[in-house]
């Protein structure tokens, strides 16, 4: 039984404006500094066939800005949308914490109990995203993507790859301009099998 591989590479957005803070959809641009990490981390590779990004403009900005490098269109797809905070977003955790110390504890704890006024539920936001996946796999078949999205959105995935609890969907750490490598090996009889190839790496290394 032979196997082909269809390749999927995620990056975070980088760093933006306002610094790090609980962004959620708020729809800030790329810092200088982020645009610097983004470009960094993809360094001289140019092997994607296709990039697909989410529709909020720290992502989607540098996203055309390669696609236009590439020579290809960059395609938005809101279901790589990241979650929304409610009235958490904007702010700092430091600012959070002072409001109420208990507010991250209790959310890391049980996210769907505890979300903010206003907030996604995680379980709505992890269907959202793994359709989304899904069906990128299925488009992308034996091909090479690269995916512009958010720290929230990469776990999200990642969960589903590795078979994870979505309970533990805050339990690893995605820096910003971050690049992981999903590979999934297509057999023959249909079935297909995924594997993390590396996380937390720039792209050239």
């Amino acid at each position: 039984m032979t196997s082909q591989e269809t390749i999927i590479d995620l990056i975070r957005h980088g760093e933006p404006v306002g610094g790090n803070r609980l962004r959620g959809t708020q729809d800030d641009p790329l810092s200088e500094q982020g645009w610097q990490q983004m470009w960094q981390s993809v360094g001289e590779c140019r092997d994607w066939s296709s990039v697909v990004t989410s529709p909020l403009q720290r992502c989607r900005h540098f996203a055309d800005s390669l696609a236009e490098k590439l020579d290809v269109e960059a395609q938005i797809n809101d279901g790589f949308r990241e979650i929304g905070f409610g009235i958490w977003e904007g702010k700092t955790t430091r600012e959070l914490m002072a409001d109420d110390p208990g507010a991250l504890q209790r959310y890391w704890k049980d996210p769907n109990a505890h979300a903010p006024s206003g907030a996604e539920k995680l379980s709505d936001f992890t269907a959202r995203v793994h359709g989304a996946w899904e069906q990128l796999i299925d488009t992308q078949a034996r091909s090479h993507t690269l995916l512009v999205c958010h720290g929230g959105v990469i776990r999200a995935i990642l969960v589903k790859v590795l078979g994870m609890p979505v309970e533990r969907i805050w339990s690893f750490d995605v820096p910003y301009a971050n690049v992981t490598r999903i590979v999934y090996h297509s057999f023959d009889d249909g079935s297909r099998a995924p594997q993390l190839r590396f996380h937390q790496a720039a792209i050239h290394v």
